[in-house]
């Protein structure tokens, strides 16, 4: 470095110094934006974890695999946040206290810098200043020279002090040059110093700063490339993760779900042809039909007590077949439905304000019965199995605690001194009535599964001996099933005295809308007729038995297939109507 560039050089380093700041503050801003994005894929993980209350995510692949997938996503969000908090540690803060090391430095060098130059200064101003007084006292020894020479050759006296004045200057002016010449000596002697060995020095220390400062700007890039390809192969890890969740998908996932709504319902026979070429034959078939239709609406008057007696009883009815359209292929298959004697004969013994507590819980979706009767055949098969898993387990782990337990009285009969074996006897207590308790449940549940396994195996047969339909229904002239009334007229003295108890009772709200697809006839007591394309309000939705309970301009109402309607619950309402 020249030694007249003191200047360029002092702003160099100072450019330098902002350069490593600017670029600390780089890395800490990219450590800050690693970790908000951290920080939003993680709430974006948590934002799309699967409800606890949505178990059945859990039996399919797809479901599993996008768990996975957000599992290892958070993952990564871990690694992004490690690479941010390795970006402040190794670089941010090593860096910020390097700069302050640097500039501390760098002012040391400067200021010996300054320094120097000032001593320059200050020594070049002293031989100028001996210069000039140097200069002074000759000019002024001259003059007094040649005064005195001039006055010699006038008077002695005023000669004799001329010579003495002139050698008082004289003398002075020989004090002057030897200050000059010191002054002179002095001077090369510091300029020499300076420009060989003081200046070389100095620019020696700054170029070793600036070179350990550049080396610093290298390592820090370095650790930065570092730091990012340590976090790769962990997230490359989270990725290969998450190509095997993805791999683990099956499409086979559909047969969990025929599995799961699989109802054990067999489905209806052939449609029996009805000969209408005959007048007479089918003059008597209209005839005798209207009156059993009109008998039987007189013995099932009031044989369904869950609504008002000023509407149409509505009892769960039986499967019928679309009005006129009977061999229709676009005729839906009729729904079945499950007896529910056996529920209303428990409630007959039961008071008045029991039944009737009862009685609107049935009607409105209340509570399951315990043997699960209100599920379809199928489906209650499956749920006994794995209660009664469920119930051998618990009744396993009691045993293997009771078989601890006798052990330990063994030990303590034995030994005394370990333990007192009274004080196991109440908690064998508990772990026998426990055991009794599990094996009566199982019991029970099992004499309910062998009853469900009976009515599959019931159903299979008349499937193959060309049957269709339970035994207590009969088919009617127009096709249609309706239940047999031995059971309903075993309850007929009794219903009265339920009718009184529901005559206060305010009707069920509309939850919605449903369009008719099919024609229907309501031949059966409960039902209600619609017409194609009919537009009606949804009271109660199905419960399983193939049914919905609908009404018309708020007066008439009964219940439909539910396969021969669409429904729009509330928030799709207004949709209905534009689809109608």
């Amino acid at each position: 470095m020249s030694w007249d560039q003191f200047d360029n050089l002092e702003k160099h380093t100072g450019w330098g110094i902002d350069f490593l700041e600017r670029y600390t503050k780089f890395v800490k801003e990219r450590a800050d934006i690693e970790l908000s994005y951290a920080k939003q894929i993680r709430n974006l993980s948590k934002k799309y974890q699967p409800k606890k209350s949505r178990e059945e995510e859990s039996r399919y692949t797809w479901c599993l695999a996008f768990v996975t997938t957000l599992r290892e996503l958070s993952d990564s969000s871990s690694q992004r946040e490690a690479l941010a908090e390795n970006l402040h540690t190794h670089i941010v803060t090593e860096l910020s206290r390097y700069i302050q090391e640097l500039k501390a430095e760098r002012k040391s060098h400067f200021q010996d810098g300054r320094r120097a130059q000032q001593h320059m200064e200050n020594s070049w101003k002293q031989l100028e200043s001996s210069k000039r007084r140097f200069e002074r006292d000759c000019k002024e020894a001259e003059r007094a020279q040649h005064y005195c020479d001039r006055i010699d050759t006038d008077s002695k006296t005023d000669g004799e002090k001329a010579r003495q004045v002139a050698q008082q200057k004289q003398q002075a002016a020989e004090e002057s040059r030897k200050d000059y010449l010191t002054s002179l000596n002095q001077f090369n002697q510091d300029q020499q110093q300076h420009y060989h060995t003081l200046v070389p020095v100095i620019y020696q220390r700054i170029q070793d700063m600036e070179e350990r400062r550049i080396e610093r700007v290298g390592e820090a890039m370095r650790t930065l490339a570092e730091v990012e390809r340590k976090v790769l192969p962990l997230t490359s890890r989270c990725l290969d993760g998450m190509t095997e969740a993805a791999e683990s998908v099956q499409p086979r996932d559909t047969r969990q779900v025929v599995e799961m709504y699989k109802s054990g319902f067999e489905p209806p026979g052939d449609v029996e042809f009805e000969d209408y070429s005959a007048t007479m034959r089918r003059s008597i078939s209209e005839s005798s039909y209207l009156d059993s239709r009109a008998e039987g609406r007189r013995h099932s008057r009031k044989l369904w007590p869950f609504i008002r007696k000023n509407k149409p009883p509505p009892p769960p009815p039986t499967s019928p077949t679309p009005g006129g359209v009977a061999n229709s292929p676009l005729s839906p298959p009729p729904p079945t439905r499950e007896p529910i004697t056996q529920r209303l004969n428990e409630l007959m013994t039961s008071g008045s304000r029991t039944r009737k507590q009862c009685l609107r819980s049935l009607k409105r979706g209340g509570s399951a019965p315990e043997d699960c009767s209100h599920l379809p055949p199928e489906q209650r098969r499956k749920k006994l199995q794995t209660r009664i898993s469920n119930i051998n387990r618990e009744i396993q782990r009691e045993r293997e605690q009771r078989d601890a337990l006798l052990k330990m009285r063994e030990v303590y009969e034995r030994s005394p001194e370990m333990g007192d074996a009274g004080s196991l006897e109440p908690r064998m207590d508990e772990v026998k009535q426990s055991l009794e308790r599990l094996e009566e449940e199982l019991h029970r549940n099992q004499g309910w599964l062998v009853e469900a396994e009976s009515r599959l195996a019931e159903h299979s047969r008349r499937r193959q001996s060309g049957g269709c339909g339970f035994n207590s229904q009969v088919t009617t002239p127009d096709g249609s099933y309706t239940e047999d009334h031995s059971a309903e007229l075993h309850f007929k003295s009794r219903s009265s005295e339920f009718d009184d108890d529901f005559d206060d009772e305010e009707p069920l709200p509309s939850i919605g809308t449903c369009k008719s697809l099919y024609p229907f006839q309501g031949q059966n007591e409960g039902t209600i007729s619609m017409v194609e394309g009919e537009l009606l309000s949804v009271v109660e939705e199905d419960k399983g038995d193939g049914w919905t309970r609908v009404r018309r301009n708020h007066e008439e109402e009964g219940y439909v297939p539910t396969s021969y309607i669409k429904v729009f619950l509330d928030s799709n309402a207004k949709g209905a109507m534009t689809y109608i």
